[in-house]
């Protein structure tokens, strides 16, 4: 990450992290921590097992297997993803709507996993449904956004998030046939469901969103000026019926004319 954008985030709220961001970091922490502890008790419990989720059993496990890991790579991956790219858009959407956006990714990822690997008895656990939601969430919000990478964590190399985005959903898509113990699949379904989500909220990948700042702003700024047009357009009307009056008198005038007078001079008084 770039240090303008560290600068950016950080300079918005006095904090690098945000609620809900929070609330996600020290729930999936603790839960890991649960893990190690139990020496693996809870994915048998808590992760997403296709097989007995079809057979009406633990109904539980589309949510509660976004909290687990499989390792301590897998969750600072994903807990590094969500503090990188989370906290802008819990800025862009507010705290409610992120956690709900959130969990519809995560949750959809997982369903659509065990759509496809009905039959199958191995469970399914950790964040990354919801994390390639919020990347693709990210490049429709922020698509120019500049995006450092490290390659090999040596080399930098920086993309358009638009561009970061479709390159992993690239790489996600050419991943699916290999069996690498990955769930390519779950974080291919996060990116579907996030962007469908979102395109139900009758977005574009090139339209503001109206929980944006800069498009709240931008409304602001255009209704102030057609508010501004109307004025003076108003008053030039105005001083063309002084005119008219001064040439041919008050009886001259039409009923609009009088109307705009009369109301012209309400609000001079209200003012």
């Amino acid at each position: 990450m770039d240090n303008y954008y560290w600068e950016r985030s950080y300079s918005q709220t006095g904090s690098p992290l945000t609620r809900a961001v929070k609330m996600l970091l020290i729930a999936n922490g603790v839960v890991f921590l649960f893990q190690i502890l139990l020496r693996g008790q809870l994915i048998a419990i808590f992760g997403l097992v296709p097989a007995s989720l079809f057979a009406g059993e633990r109904l539980w496990q589309p949510f509660t297997y976004m909290f687990l890991h499989g390792g301590m790579w897998h969750i600072l991956i994903n807990m590094f993803i969500l503090w990188m790219f989370g906290r802008d858009l819990e800025r862009e959407f507010g705290e409610k709507f992120f956690l709900r956006y959130y969990f519809v990714t995560g949750v959809g990822a997982g369903l659509i996993y065990s759509v496809f690997f009905i039959r199958s008895e191995i469970p399914v656990i950790g964040a990354s449904g919801a994390i390639f939601g919020l990347l693709i969430a990210f490049a429709l919000i922020f698509p120019e956004r500049p995006i450092t990478l490290l390659i090999f964590f040596v080399l930098p190399l920086t993309l358009k998030a638009k561009h970061l985005v479709i390159l992993l959903g690239i790489i996600t898509l050419l991943a699916l046939p290999t069996r690498d113990g990955i769930a390519h699949l779950a974080h291919l379904g996060g990116m579907v469901v996030g962007f469908l989500y979102l395109k139900a909220r009758k977005m574009s990948y090139h339209q503001e969103f109206p929980w944006s700042r800069a498009f709240r702003v931008r409304h602001s700024q255009e209704t102030i000026r057609r508010q501004g047009k109307k004025t003076d357009e108003l008053n030039a009307e105005i001083d063309s019926i002084l005119d008219k009056i001064s040439r041919e008198g008050m009886s001259s005038l039409t009923w609009r004319e009088r109307r705009i007078l009369q109301k012209s001079k309400r609000s001079q008084n209200d003012y």
